[in-house]
């Protein structure tokens, strides 16, 4: 045998000496540090379940029973009336419509307020990150601090703005109010979004000849749907469940489901019908839970691409 041969034969590994690991897997020893998390994420849930429970059962309950006393006893005999009168025939002031004129109203108020808010600070991140201009980052301080502007001091401001343009007490001055307050968080998003993609894309696509709107819908918006999905979820569940800009701009017969809820629940004529009250908070809470619900994962998603530097 050669000095070669004696060599390969060395490196060749003998499959009969190996040897597969056997017997019963190692079981998980429960840890103090395991035990710590699941007891801190046990008693998160049943906090914030809790409530939603005792809503639910209530809202299924009629009044004699829930006079009993007992708010965590399921129903013992169900009925959905106090539901069909929050969504058919609740009085929520002057008129007694139920909450279904409000839901409508905060669909026309909130999907239009949602494209508009989306599309403009998409192309202004765009632009932000991509083709700055002498000032741009001046332009983004000041747009940024604007986010942090509590609501309330702009509110007689804008009080005259929207009369001078002949939208107060309308559904469009609404949907102008939100569109403006939703771009400086979302144009952030955005140009951080941006900024963490490939320069490389951006540059090769300027080379082949796209401008500013070919780059634009081409190439970043096909690579951006995780975080258009956070900016959707973001701006859908804070224009739903705003209260301030709707009881104060869309006049009585645009008021949206948040400010009808309120005119139910703190009615002060009549018997106090709880189940109402609490079906009217469910039906009003739904829209953000399911999207909460269906979107949750798609969200954290968005988030994470967003944070890390491609």
């Amino acid at each position: 045998m050669t000095v070669e041969s004696y060599e390969i034969t060395r490196a060749k590994p003998n499959k009969s000496s190996a040897k597969e690991p056997s017997g019963a897997k190692p079981l998980r020893r429960i840890n103090p540090t395991r035990i710590m998390l699941y007891s801190v994420l046990l008693v998160a849930a049943v906090y914030y379940l809790l409530p939603l429970y005792v809503m639910m059962m209530t809202s299924l309950k009629g009044l004699p029973e829930i006079r009993l006393g007992n708010i965590f006893a399921p129903p013992m005999e169900v009925t959905f009336a106090p539901w069909a009168k929050a969504w058919d025939t609740a009085c929520t002031g002057l008129y007694c419509e139920g909450l279904k004129v409000g839901f409508w109203n905060s669909v026309r108020i909130t999907i239009p307020s949602v494209i508009m808010s989306i599309t403009i600070a998409s192309v202004n991140g765009y632009a932000l990150s991509n083709w700055k201009f002498k000032g741009s980052e001046v332009f983004f301080t000041i747009l940024i601090f604007g986010s942090f502007i509590p609501y309330q001091v702009m509110l007689y401001p804008l009080v005259i703005v929207t009369r001078e343009l002949g939208i107060f007490g309308s559904l469009q001055g609404v949907i102008f109010i939100h569109t403006i307050f939703g771009m400086p968080i979302l144009t952030l998003l955005f140009r951080n979004y941006f900024a963490a993609l490939p320069e490389e894309l951006f540059k090769a696509a300027r080379v082949d000849g796209a401008g500013f709107w070919g780059i634009f819908l081409k190439v970043l918006v096909p690579m951006s749907a995780p975080i258009f999905v956070v900016a959707v979820i973001l701006q859908v569940t804070g224009i739903w469940n705003d209260f301030l800009f709707g009881v104060i701009f869309a006049g009585v017969k645009n008021f949206p489901m948040t400010v009808q809820l309120n005119n139910i629940v703190n009615t002060t004529q009549g018997v106090k019908e709880y189940n109402v009250n609490m079906a009217a908070t469910l039906l009003t809470g739904a829209v953000p839970l399911a999207v909460y619900f269906f979107s949750g994962r798609f969200f954290v998603r968005g988030v994470a691409a967003g944070a890390v530097k491609g």
